[in-house]
């Protein structure tokens, strides 16, 4: 029995197949043909029956064959257009998906969809004058002059001559002349591949159908360009699946490689932001959930090294979907406007294509802000702009398709990226604490994790730096003790942290433990802060707080505020004896000195609690006044008030400090277990009593 009476879908595409074997020299098959003599498709091929097999060997290029068959699909369903594009003078626009497709789809029109006697032109050869010419503009919008305001010219002289016009671009709109889309009688997209459509292919390039399956995620990955991989004349069909397979593997839509989001330490509200998207797209993809209901783009933000890219890619292995990753980087590669728009669109039609899936954009800062373009470059930018929030907008067309873009500066990106229906949700990686970077070492270090070694010592060493410089640090020190020979320890990992850095001398451990004490012991006596550890660093000492708003913009208690940045001096006074007093506090713009005779000089100016009333000076006059010996007059008493404050709650509390300060210098890290611990055993004492604010 005929295989093709059972199978009578894609008659033209059967007939242009037929069309190109002949031209490339294949001998006719039959098998290719719909196996009715009366069906007017059939009858469009009669006119080659009769040209004969130069080589009956050759055969049709796969990618060459798949362009055939949608072509065909695009054209077939519209009544009378296979007849009209060979004896009428229709005008039709295609779009087609990705800019390596035009040139294929410009090869099958010109040899199978205007007949025999037709003369295909494209826009520099065309020319009235020949025998039932045929215009066909093909541009792939990475040229200079694939624009709308260009070719409008010829395509008058066409339509004037009543000869078919067809355009073929990944954008009509943008690439094809504006004239010949506005008198367009028909506008077709080019259908995406699919499994009959594989099969179809393999069975036109070895002579034979598949008899396995064909997995239909396994087709939405595919490339054009990846048939020609695959399948071979001199393959077998099934064979031809198997290759396809392997191809598809080495792209990284599909490679789950790697951790999952649920593995990875750290990421804060972005990780709580992916783990219920993982929950949502199970849901979606089991039809339980409709799209409406799936959070759709988010706008990562984080300085370099955070994980934004690992976070994507952990986040499409937890969800089991393709990552399309891109950059804006890779889409200005081209060296005209239309090339980078047409990449823009192709980043978008990938993703559509592998639905469900995650489209990744990195450095998106690098689309300019509108607002801040010179009037040079604002016609470039502005286009590429409109054309991004017109694809981020259109996410509601494409189903299963979430957008994740990624920054290190979020205020050079154009508000409007952010606005509802866009990148509307914002996620902040910042960088991790060191209890973070610990678990970040153990997740890198994995099995060759020193048994039994407390990793807190190299967090601690760590502090301020990303995850991406913890990834090198253990990458470099397993280098260093398998050049030695021996299992990796804990002092590979550390000098390759330390990177020549001194160890900080005995002496300025313990000043830094008992100046870190301090500021928690009056943190916590006046409810200034909630601390969540400490910390003694290579450069110094570090506590963890969250600030308590409960009375932070009083009077007292921007005064108890003051007092707690007093507090680390303080200590030193008070536990180490006058003579120790280091100048940490005083070192650094930020330093614990700077910031409360701001916050005094913010009372006396600014909040309207000092002695000139409810004056409010600007910044720039703030930061002149207090060099006034009599603005300093005023300031300098509160300072000294909250200083001799401090000192009280020291003193009072002195048993509590030496404690806190003793655990901190033995083990470097006191977090908040062991912070309720040492409160437990050395209960605060607040008789002091709070500033009343009024004093002078």
């Amino acid at each position: 029995m005929n295989l093709h009476l059972q199978r009578p879908r894609d008659l033209l595409g059967r007939a242009y197949l037929d069309m190109l074997a002949t031209e490339a020299g294949a001998a006719s098959r039959p098998l290719l043909r719909s196996g009715d003599p009366d069906d007017p498709i059939e009858r469009l091929i009669d006119e080659l029956a009769t040209k004969p097999a130069s080589d009956p060997g050759s055969s049709i290029r796969a990618d060459l064959a798949a362009a055939a068959i949608l072509v065909a699909r695009a054209i077939e369903p519209i009544q009378e257009l296979t007849l009209e594009l060979r004896r009428g003078s229709p005008v039709v626009s295609l779009a087609v998906l990705g800019a390596e497709t035009v040139a294929l789809v410009q090869r099958v029109l010109g040899t199978c969809a205007f007949g025999t006697s037709a003369r295909v032109l494209d826009e520099r050869t065309f020319n009235d004058r020949h025998t039932r010419p045929v215009l066909l503009i093909a541009r792939d919008g990475t040229a200079k002059d694939h624009k709308a305001e260009h070719g409008n010219d010829i395509v008058a002289d066409a339509l004037h001559a009543r000869v078919p016009v067809f355009g073929v671009a990944p954008d009509p709109r943008r690439h094809l002349p504006r004239d010949l889309l506005r008198a367009s009688d028909h506008h077709l997209c080019l259908p995406a591949l699919d499994a009959s459509a594989i099969a179809l292919v393999i069975e036109a390039v070895t002579g034979r159908p598949p008899a396995a399956p064909i997995d239909e995620q396994l087709v939405r990955a595919l490339e054009f360009s990846d048939l020609t991989l695959a399948i071979r004349a001199d393959r077998d069909p099934d064979e031809c699946i198997k290759r396809l397979k392997r191809t598809i593997a080495t792209k990284s839509y599909f490679d789950h490689r790697g951790p999952s989001l649920e593995a990875l330490p750290g990421y804060g509200s972005a990780r709580e932001w992916g783990l219920n998207l993982v929950a949502d797209l199970r849901e979606y993809k089991a039809g339980r959930l409709s799209w409406d209901c799936v959070e759709k783009g988010l706008l990562l933000v984080g300085p370099p090294g955070v994980g934004k890219t690992q976070f994507a890619r952990a986040l499409a292995n937890s969800a089991n979907v393709a990552l399309v990753a891109t950059s804006v980087a890779d889409w200005n590669a081209s060296a005209y406007l239309s090339g980078t728009l047409a990449a823009i669109k192709t980043s978008f039609e990938q993703a559509r294509r592998l639905a469900p899936c995650i489209l990744f954009i990195d450095e998106i800062d690098g689309i300019s802000n509108r607002a801040t373009l010179g009037s040079e470059y604002r016609e470039y930018w502005t286009q590429i702009v409109n054309l991004l929030l017109e694809m981020l907008s259109g996410i509601e067309d494409r189903p299963g398709v979430v957008v994740i873009a990624a920054t290190n500066h979020a205020e050079h990106i154009d508000p409007a990226v952010k606005r509802a229906g866009r990148l509307d949700q914002t996620a902040e990686i910042e960088l991790p604490d060191i209890e973070t970077l610990a678990q970040i070492f153990r997740f890198h270090l994995g099995d060759e994790t020193p048994t039994g070694v407390n990793l807190m010592p190299a967090a601690l060493l760590a502090a301020g730096k990303a995850g991406a410089d913890v990834e090198a640090w253990v990458r470099r020190a397993k280098s260093r003790a398998r050049r030695a020979g021996r299992d990796l320890t804990l002092d590979d990992l550390m000098l390759e942290i330390r990177s020549g850095r001194e160890v900080m001398p005995d002496t300025t451990r313990l000043v830094c433990a008992v100046h870190e004490a301090g500021h928690f012991v009056v943190g916590h006596a006046l409810s200034v802060f909630e601390a969540r550890m400490l910390a003694i660093l290579d450069h110094g000492g570090a506590t963890g707080i969250k600030l308590l708003r409960a009375n932070a913009l009083t009077e007292a208690g921007i005064e108890n505020y003051i007092t707690a940045l007093l507090a680390g001096r303080a200590a030193e006074e008070i536990v180490l004896g006058p003579s120790a007093v280091t100048a940490g506090s005083g070192i650094g713009e930020d330093c614990d000195f700077a910031r409360a005779t701001q916050a005094a000089i913010d009372l006396e100016l600014r909040f309207g609690f000092g002695t000139l009333g409810v004056m409010h000076f600007p910044k720039s006059v703030t930061e002149i006044l207090p060099h006034d010996i009599a603005m300093t007059g005023l300031i300098r008493p509160r300072l000294d008030r909250c200083m001799a404050r401090a000192r009280d709650l020291i003193t009072e509390n002195r048993d509590t400090v030496q404690a806190v300060a003793d655990r901190l210098r033995t083990t470097g890290y006191v977090d908040r277990a062991a912070i309720d611990e040492l409160l437990a055993a050395h209960p605060i004492r607040t008789t002091v009593g709070a500033s009343s604010g009024t004093e002078r």
